[in-house]
């Protein structure tokens, strides 16, 4: 089964094609010729954008934690430029 759709005939056969992205897998859809947009289920979708662990734990879990990076900031003023005009 061809999963690949001109947008004319997703237009008209939408329905289809959403049935086909849950059954089937993702459905690509092409504008003159150039892929365009995929359409996906939306458990497929679910899974793509899941976060499988806090951003925190992340964090602690890299290889820089406990390192000696320093992250402060400098806050001395910004150096003069000129600027043409």
């Amino acid at each position: 089964m061809n999963n690949i759709w001109q947008l004319q005939e997703a237009k008209s056969r939408f329905s289809e094609m959403v049935d086909r992205a849950i059954s089937n897998g993702i459905q690509i859809v092409t504008r003159r010729g150039k892929k365009t947009v995929a359409v996906i289920s939306f458990e497929e979708y679910e899974q793509l954008t899941r976060r499988s662990e806090p951003l925190s734990r992340f964090f602690l879990k890299s290889p820089l934690a406990g390192s000696e990076l320093d992250l402060s900031r400098d806050k001395s003023q910004p150096r003069d430029v000129e600027l043409e005009s």
